[in-house]
């Protein structure tokens, strides 16, 4: 017999169709913001609409692996994740796949081509759109910290200006933490510069406010929720990133007060 007609590296090589399709899914929803819980139970619905059992499931900051087991067949296999972000529609497009996967009557080939029609066709909102919508948080946000009027279009500006150039510094691959510092300064020396000429009374608020578009949110949230659903290691490393950012989003500030000789 042939090693392609051994039966045994025939279920093999469907073990690992199966593993990889269920990976490929919990990669799109961890990468879209989805804690360790969500993705592994998406995982593991796809791979029980299969028919197999998932006996094994780690998730790391840059890569996820499984275990999969049928019958007296097991194969382990790891997918390489990516930049973490946020998209919370792909997000939930996916967890909807996966609960119609587990009911069972979906091939591997209809999963992956779903998948790859949410990732191509989920809906997206403009740069430019997000842009001014970001813009305007941070200055609504000023508002509720003590910003006048006066230099609530300065930030909401340098808010706006600052996620532009981030969104694209980002998706040409510029370290995440580099981006951070920069966009800071940036945003910050705008806000500032813009409530100064508006002789605003709150320049040194409106330059924290105008750059609030870095607070990362969701990865906060996710790590306290990583840590108490039993995943320390995960939820340990999102919280160094969150860190990470905001040691370099405070450098970028700090200059920017020294340029505009906001430090007393």
């Amino acid at each position: 017999m042939e090693t392609g007609d051994d039966p045994v590296v025939i279920r093999h090589r469907e073990l690992e169709r199966y593993a990889n399709t269920a990976l490929k899914a919990g990669r799109i929803m961890m990468e879209s913001g989805a804690s360790v819980s969500v993705v592994h139970r998406g995982i593991t619905m796809i791979a029980r609409g299969f028919g197999v059992e998932t006996i094994g499931l780690r998730s790391g900051y840059t890569s996820i692996a499984m275990t999969v087991h049928v019958a007296d067949q097991t194969i382990t296999r790891m997918l390489q994740v990516g930049r973490l972000g946020v998209n919370h529609r792909l997000d939930l497009a996916v967890r909807q796949l996966c609960a119609r996967a587990e009911r069972g009557g979906m091939s591997v080939e209809e999963v992956e081509a779903e998948l790859a029609r949410l990732v191509r066709e989920t809906p997206r909102h403009a740069a430019w759109f997000t842009a001014l919508a970001v813009g305007l948080a941070c200055a609504s946000f000023g508002r509720l910290l003590g910003v006048d009027w006066l230099a609530f279009g300065p930030v909401w500006l340098a808010g706006a200006i600052g996620q532009y150039i981030r969104h694209h510094l980002l998706h040409r691959g510029v370290n995440i933490f580099i981006v951070a510092g920069a966009i800071a300064f940036l945003s910050a020396t705008l806000g500032g510069l813009g409530a100064i000429a508006l002789q605003s009374a709150t320049v040194q608020l409106a330059m924290m406010a105008s750059i609030l578009l870095l607070v990362p949110g969701v990865p906060s949230t996710n790590a306290q929720t990583d840590i108490m659903d039993g995943y320390p290691t995960m939820g340990s490393a999102r919280a160094v990133w969150v860190l990470m950012i905001m040691l370099f989003a405070a450098t970028g500030i700090w200059f920017a007060e020294e340029l505009l000789g906001m430090r007393s």
